[in-house]
């Protein structure tokens, strides 16, 4: 179990290094201004083949954003989501350490590690669980500063012998590390 989990963890943070360019389509999400929280767009590029949506699917399991392949089928496999809330815990290391602390109760077999993520914007660093279901999943929680008043999150969840495995986390790690964030609602095109 450890050696697949520092696999997983190399070929997340390789993702990062070897994220080569493909087409792809640029998707936003947005949140109106609430109380302290300034409004605020979160930019992305789906992978070429991949489907996102802001406003259906997403809205009805209660996240901002969710990029992927094929027919929606409501199953978290395979499936990019990105939550955005507004800041509650006082910095990123305590966000990971919550999420990580419910995983592991919901999960006590599961194993967890940690690394940081290379993004030219944001402070990011990312969890990966190994789930004693044989679903892994890779989270990465990013911070665009104080003053934007929101945290953010990246998530994939996929089964442990995928054997597309490499390819859906490059693809993943694309995602993350070319999102951005914008104050304020994105203009319209």
């Amino acid at each position: 179990m450890r050696r697949g989990l520092a696999a997983l963890v190399w070929l997340l943070s390789a993702s990062v290094i070897h994220a080569a360019g493909r087409p792809a389509d640029e998707v936003t999400a947005q949140g109106k201004p609430d109380g302290k929280v300034p409004g605020w767009t979160i930019h992305a590029r789906a992978p070429a083949g991949w489907t996102a949506d802001c406003c259906t699917y997403a809205r009805g399991i209660g996240v901002d954003l969710v990029i992927y392949q094929g027919e929606w089928t409501g199953e978290p496999v395979g499936v990019m989501v990105l939550n955005v809330w507004p800041r509650k815990l006082p910095s990123l290391e305590a966000e990971l350490d919550a999420d990580r602390k419910h995983y592991l109760q919901l999960d006590p077999l599961a194993k967890a590690s940690r690394f940081p993520v290379r993004h030219r914007s944001m402070a990011c660093e990312a969890l990966v669980f190994l789930g004693s279901d044989r679903v892994d999943d890779a989270v990465v929680f990013c911070d665009p500063g104080q003053a934007s008043g929101i945290r953010l999150s990246w998530s994939l969840s996929f089964p442990d012998n995928d054997p597309r495995r490499a390819e859906l986390l490059d693809e993943f790690m694309r995602v993350v590390v070319g999102s951005t964030y914008q104050r304020g609602a994105a203009a319209r095109r």
